[in-house]
């Protein structure tokens, strides 16, 4: 197998390269092939803007040594707008240091190409937008292998940072109870609702994935330094920045794509009118993904976000993991009875011995005949329906009729 030291920039070049070479090509077979295309892959990672989707179809057609190859000549221009200012940053990014990078950081890059590659990823591949593409690598830090989350049900639990207690309640309730039926949850290891939900997950003895605006060796926030070695112990640290790099604002909301990309269904717990949990749904929506909101106060600005899902984007309401499992398993999976209030006594009765019994006053009596009148039944059916409801001690005779059994519901 080729390493990183032998991916010198010449080597990644053809000899001449001119813009009728970009053509679709058959991958290159042979390790040497796939080992340049996956560091390739990684500089591109480095040097581009998040989901860059002019490059990802470049690097879709040519694949990712001839993309380089062509960023670097400059034959890129004219199919990839942003081309002149990755092409100054490409200096910046050798495979080597990429490499020593993700070994000191304990990380493993991630192509399409790989097994362990989450299959959503490519759907995004199908929406429209500038930034709205998929990655062209992940970063990945932990145990757990992204494949094998592809035949169990993966489910985001998002929010605000600013949570109230009884929002931070409800998602460690929903992701504890998820995680314990296997389900893996993901999320953005904020502050708040997401801190929340990974805690809850990992208690439960589960898997929980953590998708990053940072390198996965760069604790984001500082406070969850802890945490996330705990999910990398017990699950998966990710990031399409590589080791080493900082979050920016626009990288927490390209990541939010891959969140939503990664899942069956997202849940938005709380989250502020403008905040980037919505950007998650709105995500999911686009990938026709479960939005799933959880409702609160209508006094709470936390609760506005679930509650204009609801509203815009047809948010199903969720109160625990039971609902949220009833909507993201497979058919006839995770369904559940209709639930219902607590049982009564009268719960059992035929119809037309209830309608008897509700015609019968609280303290007074009535012949037969007058409950039948007031029941809407035939003297024979309200008499049939009396001895039901004497032998079952809800009404007995009296002097003046038929009367309610004292101190019966």
């Amino acid at each position: 197998m080729t390493r990183p030291d032998d991916l010198e920039p010449d080597h990644l070049e053809p000899e001449v390269l001119e813009p009728d070479d970009l053509d679709p090509k058959e991958p290159d077979p042979d390790d040497q092939g796939r080992e340049e295309d996956r560091w390739a892959r990684a500089v591109l990672a480095t040097v581009a803007e998040p989901g860059d989707r002019a490059l990802h179809e470049l690097v879709a057609r040519v694949g990712g040594a001839r993309a380089l190859a062509a960023l670097r000549t400059g034959h890129a221009a004219d199919s990839v707008p942003a081309a002149l200012r990755y092409r100054a940053r490409i200096g910046l990014a050798d495979p080597v240091a990429l490499h020593e990078l993700t070994v000191r950081a304990g990380a493993r890059l991630v192509v399409p190409t790989d097994a362990e590659w989450p299959a959503g990823l490519d759907l995004l591949g199908g929406l429209a937008g500038a930034v709205s593409a998929p990655p062209l690598a992940l970063w990945v830090r932990g145990t757990h292998r992204l494949a094998d989350a592809q035949p169990r049900v993966v489910v985001a639990v998002v929010g605000a940072r600013a949570a109230t207690t009884y929002g931070c309640d409800v998602a460690s309730s929903i992701a504890y109870e998820l995680a314990e039926r296997g389900v893996v949850v993901v999320s953005g290891a904020a502050y708040g609702i997401d801190g929340a939900a990974h805690r809850a997950a990992l208690a439960a003895g589960g898997t929980t994935v953590a998708v990053l605006a940072s390198g996965v060796d760069r604790a984001y926030p500082v406070g969850h330094e802890a945490l996330l070695e705990r999910i990398a112990a017990q699950g998966a640290v990710v990031s399409e920045a590589p080791p080493g790099r900082h979050p920016s604002r626009a990288r927490f909301l390209t990541r939010n794509r891959i969140i939503a990309a990664m899942s069956a269904g997202v849940v938005v717990v709380e989250a502020a009118l403008r905040s980037g949990a919505l950007n998650t749904a709105h995500w999911a929506t686009q990938l026709s993904t479960h939005v799933m909101a959880v409702p609160g106060p209508v006094t709470s600005a936390m609760s506005a976000g679930p509650h204009r899902a609801v509203i815009d984007r047809g948010a199903s309401l969720v109160t625990d993991a039971a609902d949220v499992l009833e909507l993201v398993s497979p058919v006839g999976v995770g369904t559940q009875a209709m639930r219902r209030g607590e049982e009564r006594p009268r719960d059992h009765l035929p119809a037309d011995a209830v309608a008897l019994l509700e015609a019968l006053p609280a303290r007074a009596a009535r012949e037969a005949g007058q409950l039948a009148v007031a029941a809407g039944l035939s003297v024979d059916a309200a008499i049939g329906a009396l001895g039901l409801l004497a032998a079952d001690r809800w009404v007995e005779r009296a002097e003046a009729g038929w009367r309610r059994v004292p101190r019966r519901g």
